[in-house]
């Protein structure tokens, strides 16, 4: 196999061990032992336990991200993609055991405010889609002109709190209801008949 091949049969076994055991309890002799490998070639992929964690926990958190752009891509128009993207990445990780499992046992993979983000530069490829949608919907007309920049940030922090409530706090039908409340004020807005507001001044 390639080597690229061999580090992703590697990171999905470690993905098991973690999601199952937690990284307190995991260690590297059980990946191994997944793998039937022995511990020295494990090492090939990996330092040690801490970084074979977390190269584990991107390789998880990049799958997801991959899913819901393959998702968008197949969707022709920005409204259909706008919708796609707010769904499928919520949706994601009903059907991904293993990764709704390691987030519920460690939610600093997943925090809600970017400061302390470990996977910062996953994330910020998800804003990235996210600004871009906003982008290609105000070229089309379909969205009105907005900051594309500060409201797919503003979108995608509601999208962290939703996916913390359903799948760490396990508030799954609250969460639902929240998801649908937010894509429908985002869709249409609050106001029967917007008026032209003015910008604060900045401070």
């Amino acid at each position: 196999m390639r080597p690229k091949e061999d580090m992703e049969k590697v990171l999905d076994a470690a993905l098991t061990v973690f999601s199952e055991f937690g990284f307190k309890k995991a260690t590297v002799e059980d990946v191994a032992q997944a793998l039937h490998m022995t511990k020295g070639n494990l090492y090939r992929y990996a330092q040690g336990k801490r970084d074979l964690y977390e190269k584990t926990a991107a390789f998880a958190l990049t799958r997801w991200q991959d899913q819901v752009a393959t998702a968008v891509a197949a969707e022709t128009g920005p409204r259909q993609r706008f919708m796609v993207l707010c769904q499928s990445a919520v949706r994601y990780l009903a059907t991904d055991d293993r990764l709704r499992r390691l987030l519920a046992r460690d939610p600093d993979i997943f925090p809600l405010f970017a400061g302390n983000d470990p996977y910062e530069d996953i994330n910020r490829a998800s804003v990235d889609m996210i600004r871009r949608v906003l982008t290609e919907g105000m070229a089309s007309g379909d969205f009105r002109a907005v900051d594309a920049a500060a409201t797919a940030e503003v979108v995608f922090s509601v999208y962290k709190l939703l996916i913390i409530r359903a799948y760490i706090r396990a508030e799954w039908a609250e969460m639902w209801a929240a998801f649908n409340a937010v894509l429908e004020l985002i869709t249409k807005g609050l106001y029967q008949n917007p008026e032209p507001r003015e910008e604060p001044p900045c401070p």
